[in-house]
């Protein structure tokens, strides 16, 4: 008797727990990384500040959340 065949007669199953992308992963590092280099530079430099600029659609939202977190 093949396993399958076993495991329909047993009724066991097996649901591998779901895992991050690999790809996900990566790009949290690479993420990380970039901040860590920034931290070093010093605070007024150019390139510091156009990376950490937010978009306008982003300081809306922060502005809805906070907002609604202020009430």
């Amino acid at each position: 008797m093949d396993s399958l065949d076993q495991m329909m007669d047993d009724g066991t199953t097996y649901q591998a727990e779901p895992q991050k992308p690999a790809w996900c992963e990566r790009k949290q590092a690479v993420v990380q990384e970039e901040l860590r280099r920034m931290n070093q530079l010093p605070a007024k430099s150019t390139y510091v500040a156009h990376r950490l600029k937010r978009t306008e659609s982003q300081e809306k939202e922060l502005e809805l959340l906070f907002a609604g977190l202020s009430l």
